[in-house]
């Protein structure tokens, strides 16, 4: 078996700014590919609507702004299901959004049906699937694509892979994003290297950043990253974890880069949470991606969950309760995750 830095040797990941040239970033007329808008939802479970506890959720429950009514159903497997299509206060977007609390072995099947499922839906439609990962335990609940029948017949070919943020290290340091993704998940799927976008680790936080916007700049008006009508890249699909603190990507709560509305791709260099050093994608990013997947598991962020999902209106919103992307923001709950809701 080859290591990592043997791997990176032999193959060639692309470095954003490999492919990029600096005119790209005059570039302000943004091609715009064919985008189907109509969409297929996760479905609720057949059977009958079920009482629920009354401490796990309330009758009617204050999801971002957003009211809902006694909607929720018990899977087969016994997972909880909540939807709803409303309109969220942080965003124009229009949406649904799906609550899904499951056993751990549960979220990582639910969620690979998930991934696979749009893997499908794009690639059909677009002949592409571009789809973003994040660090921390998200890359071990992919590990169902692992297996059959994910492994064998998803359109690996097609995708293209990004990161919602990484860490200003080598991507052989322990703390790298990418390393994280290669050992559990990249190094075991036929994903063609040159569709695997890790950022420049030879820059500087501010320059790696510029470089990573350089070349989402240039995939969009290439047609590989669709655009959405504010001119934002449109990824398929956006994974996401959350801190117990409530931050996702490299957004932290209270930090000035939350606010950030022009970039595509910015950088921190006081993280509160270390390395310090970071690029990440702003909020603009984020939600102008067609699906967005939350995945959470662990009572430690069971209060941040709560926040997130049924915090006050007068309150100030965690990044977490910020995401709202085009089409459908789905959270993947474990037990633990959703004890406080």
């Amino acid at each position: 078996m080859k290591s990592l830095q043997e791997k990176e040797n032999s193959t060639n990941h692309k470095h954003c700014h490999s492919v990029t040239p600096t005119t790209l970033r005059m570039a302000s007329t943004i091609s715009s590919p064919t985008f189907l808008s109509n969409t297929t939802r996760t479905p609720f479970s057949s059977s009958s609507h079920t009482q629920l506890p009354r401490n796990f959720f309330s009758p009617s429950l204050s999801l971002k702004n957003v009211s809902l009514s006694s909607h929720f159903s018990f899977k087969p497997n016994n997972s909880l299901v909540c939807k709803v299509k409303g309109s969220m206060s942080e965003t124009t977007n229009n949406n649904n959004v799906v609550v899904e609390v499951l056993d751990k072995e549960d979220l990582a099947v639910s969620l690979a049906q998930y991934v696979a499922n749009l893997s499908n839906k794009f690639t059909k439609q677009r002949g592409a699937f571009t789809v973003t990962l994040s660090g921390g335990s998200l890359i071990n609940y992919l590990r169902k694509l692992l297996e059959p029948p994910y492994v064998d017949t998803l359109e690996w070919s097609k995708w293209h892979v990004f990161w919602v943020d990484e860490r200003v290290v080598p991507k052989t340091h322990e703390d790298s994003n990418y390393k994280l993704a290669y050992d559990g998940f990249l190094s075991k799927v036929p994903i063609p290297p040159g569709n695997v976008y890790a950022i420049n680790d030879a820059l500087s936080a501010e320059g790696a950043a510029d470089d990573y916007e350089t070349c989402l700049r240039h995939l969009v008006k290439s047609n590989v990253i669709a655009s959405s009508l504010s001119g934002f890249p449109k990824f398929d699909l956006q994974l996401l974890g959350m801190g117990p603190d409530g931050h996702v990507a490299s957004l932290f709560p209270g930090h000035p880069v939350v606010e950030e509305d022009k970039k595509w791709v910015t950088f921190i260099k006081d993280s509160p949470k270390p390395p310090p050093e970071r690029i990440t994608f702003t909020f603009p990013v984020i939600n102008s991606s067609a699906y967005a997947a939350l995945v959470v598991t662990g009572a430690g962020k069971a209060d941040a969950v709560h926040s997130a999902l049924r915090g006050s209106e007068n309150s100030e919103k965690l990044p977490a309760a910020l995401v709202s992307p085009e089409d459908e923001l789905k959270w993947f709950l474990d037990k633990d995750a959703a004890s406080k809701l």
